[in-house]
């Protein structure tokens, strides 16, 4: 056995039994910049070794000492963890990774489970596998955080980015899909739930205060319904939910969550709409009505004035070329007045636009309750 073993990786004669991968993720981060001290922790997880481990499920071939389940395969590390140094922006990391797996044996990888065992999550972006036999280049797209496994009670899978109809779903990966949708639906978790959890499910109002009707639930008024949090009765109303106090944030799941560039423009635009709203806030509160517009020009003088910023294309080359999103929203724009408020598109071209029939139609149509809208039944003609 030894010696064939030998004259096998001589001859290359068992390079069909290893596939080789690329994993794309992202560290984790603050706002833009990543965060150095997972990353160091991530990297003395590297060398103690808690990495990040993934293994292949087959499926066309099942276990059956394993419940039918797919074959799964070896564990295969991420290669170049502590060798790839990222960089002070957050950006996307490409790692390689090397599966023990002979599809002859094996079978056609249809799905796979990453394990996070650094004390930090990270964001799955895709994994690939190049040149499966019978395949060509596999691809399982996760666009998923993943959080150390102490987070989990169960392991991550992902699968390959195939379509078929459920009724054609691969015998071997049915049992994994099955607890994937049970994972979601929360039926072993009763909350409250954490950032970490992943459960997505409807739930009646029932946290609107005490005295207060739970708003939807019943045959007759089914919604409206809200994303299930988890959180723990009322005491004094079992059937309420307790409500969240002033220093708690509502659950949603990691991966609903902003991602950094949204972020960024959030809060970019926040601080930029407070600063713009200084000058007209102490102006209302210094007329002789305060708080009120006394003509549609106390409108339009929101927006015109100000130190209007000249067009300089040197600086706005600078503006692009600043790694920085959250700054970038900060920074003035060629053509912005300074401590006024940003022109509406509607009223950039025409300060009467906005008084027009078409543009009335559209603010209907664009409207907040476009429910409002119904067919013509009758015609008095």
């Amino acid at each position: 056995m030894i010696l064939g073993g030998l004259v096998d990786s001589l001859t290359g004669a068992n390079k069909s039994a290893r596939l080789k991968g690329t994993v794309v993720l992202m560290r984790k981060n603050v706002l833009d910049l990543n965060d150095f001290g997972a990353t160091i922790m991530d990297g003395i997880g590297e060398f103690i070794g808690k990495g990040v481990t993934c293994q292949l499920i087959s499926s066309t071939l099942v276990d059956h000492d394993n419940g039918g389940r797919g074959k799964v395969g070896a564990e295969a590390e991420l290669e170049q963890w502590v060798t790839s140094l990222p960089s002070l922006t957050t950006g996307e990391s490409k790692f390689g990774l090397t599966f023990d797996w002979e599809v002859e044996k094996l079978g056609v990888p249809g799905a796979i489970i990453v394990n996070n065992h650094h004390s930090s999550e990270f964001l799955l972006k895709t994994v690939t596998l190049h040149d499966v036999p019978g395949r060509g280049n596999l691809s399982f797209v996760a666009n998923s955080w993943i959080y150390p496994v102490g987070s989990y009670t169960y392991s991550r899978v992902f699968f390959a980015n195939d379509t078929y109809l459920p009724s054609q779903m691969p015998a071997a990966l049915k049992p994994y899909r099955d607890d994937e949708l049970r994972n979601l639906r929360g039926d072993d978790r009763q909350g409250p739930y954490q950032e970490h959890d992943r459960v997505y499910r409807y739930d009646v109002y029932n946290d609107l205060g005490e005295g207060r009707p739970v708003l939807g639930g019943s045959a007759e008024h089914p919604y409206p319904r809200r994303g299930r949090t988890g959180r723990k009765p009322n005491a004094n109303d079992p059937s309420l939910e307790s409500r969240l106090s002033l220093l708690e944030q509502i659950y949603v799941p990691r991966d609903e969550k902003f991602g950094h560039l949204k972020t960024s423009d959030f809060l970019g635009y926040s601080i930029k709409a407070i600063t713009q709203g200084i000058l007209p806030a102490v102006r209302t509160y210094v007329d002789t009505t305060p708080g009120e517009f006394d003509s549609f020009q106390d409108i339009i003088n929101l927006y015109e004035g100000g130190i209007k910023l000249p067009n300089v294309p040197a600086l706005e080359e600078l503006r692009k070329q600043f790694p920085l999103q959250l700054i970038k929203d900060l920074l003035p724009v060629g053509g912005d007045s300074l401590l006024k408020l940003p022109v509406p598109h509607i009223i950039q071209a025409d300060q009467q636009a906005w008084r027009t029939d078409e543009e009335f139609s559209r603010e209907v149509l664009a409207g907040v309750n476009p429910v409002m809208i119904t067919r013509l039944t009758v015609s008095q003609q």
